[in-house]
């Protein structure tokens, strides 16, 4: 590791914002050989950690529609909502898991006298693959297939972060896998507006290592603030044009509501008018009661790199994996659940 000056009047707090990135700092141990007064933080990069609550209660009340089957990904099994979680629901045979969107069409073949709903969850990452397959169903006329979309766009939250006077963030590590998609030129904004150093950098120990010293080079005056594309062998300025293609013919943005952080302006991705009968929650009038749930753990401070998941008095006591109180010891791509499953105990 690259030698550090010691001597700092305050903590440099970095935060990276790609669930990836989450698990890969805590697996490398790259926290606890860095500098004590540089504090690593993650931010809201986890999809399964940021789905509102009010949209699992969605989930579960289609259920109680006749004939309706869901098909999610294994960690929204867990996900509360202000009262229950899927696992919870104890209805046979009306929830599967699938590996990949494409699944819910097999399972939509299967089953062609049941409807099934596929609970569409992610940020810029997944929504490519998700657009091409609802682009699929609407163009094969699928009857009994719907999409009940959770899909989050990344510009719009690091904004509401970087706008967060609490939040106080001295460097960013942008999501490496958004970037993929979107392109190095979507985080230019983060320097060009925000004075603030910023990398996108790859996953492996050593692209971490690159990425955080490019952040403390501009933070310590060694170099100018810019952002730097440290991941040039999958990030492409423009990103990758096939991927955008899908998501702007797919959805149209709109408000969305983060679990622990509220409404967010322009953050979500939704269907548009011309692939909107494939909708669920147009199909089953799903009205979304946005209710202020008090939450027994600290996931939004967490979430919003206010704080790290071992300052929450319930981490690892009352909250492990085995009895998540929060969406951030859920996931695996989680903040709580990485630094569980990879932490030290002495912080």
């Amino acid at each position: 590791m690259m030698k550090m000056d010691q001597k700092h009047e305050k903590t440099v707090r970095i935060m990276e914002v790609c669930g990836t990135h989450t698990q890969a700092i805590a697996k490398s141990g790259i926290r606890y050989l860095l500098p004590d007064y540089v504090k690593l933080l993650s931010g809201p990069g986890c999809p399964v950690c940021v789905t509102h609550e009010s949209y699992i209660d969605g989930a579960i009340a289609l259920l109680s529609q006749e004939n309706v089957i869901l098909a999610t990904f294994g960690d929204m099994l867990k996900v509360k909502g202000t009262k229950f979680s899927l696992s919870e629901i104890k209805k046979k045979d009306s929830i599967f898991t699938v590996y990949s969107p494409e699944d819910a069409i097999t399972l939509a073949q299967k089953y062609p006298k049941k409807t099934v709903v596929f609970l569409a969850v992610g940020f810029e990452t997944t929504a490519p693959i998700i657009g091409a397959t609802i682009k699929n169903v609407f163009e094969q006329g699928i009857e009994n297939l719907f999409f009940l979309t959770a899909l989050k766009r990344m510009e719009p939250i690091l904004r509401f972060i970087l706008k967060d006077e609490e939040s106080k963030i001295d460097g960013l590590i942008c999501p490496g896998h958004v970037a993929s998609v979107l392109g190095g030129d979507a985080f230019g904004f983060v320097t060009e507006e925000y004075n603030l150093p910023a990398v996108v950098c790859g996953f492996e120990a050593e692209d971490m290592k690159k990425g955080i010293y490019g952040l403390l080079d501009q933070i310590e005056g060694r170099r100018p603030v810019s952002f730097l594309n440290l991941y040039p062998r999958c990030v492409r300025n423009q990103g990758n044009p096939l991927a955008k293609e899908f998501i702007n013919e797919i959805f149209q943005t709109e408000d969305g509501y983060w679990r622990g952080i509220g409404e967010v302006a322009d953050s979500a991705l939704v269907l548009k008018q011309k692939y909107q009968r494939l909708d669920a929650k147009k199909r089953f009038s799903i009205s979304e009661e946005i209710t202020l749930k008090p939450s027994v753990c600290q996931c939004r401070e967490i979430i919003l790199g206010r704080k790290a998941p071992y300052e929450c008095i319930q981490f690892g006591l009352r909250c492990t994996p085995e009895n998540p109180l929060g969406p951030c010891m859920i996931s695996s791509e989680g903040a709580c659940s990485a630094h569980y499953k990879y932490g030290r105990i002495n912080f």
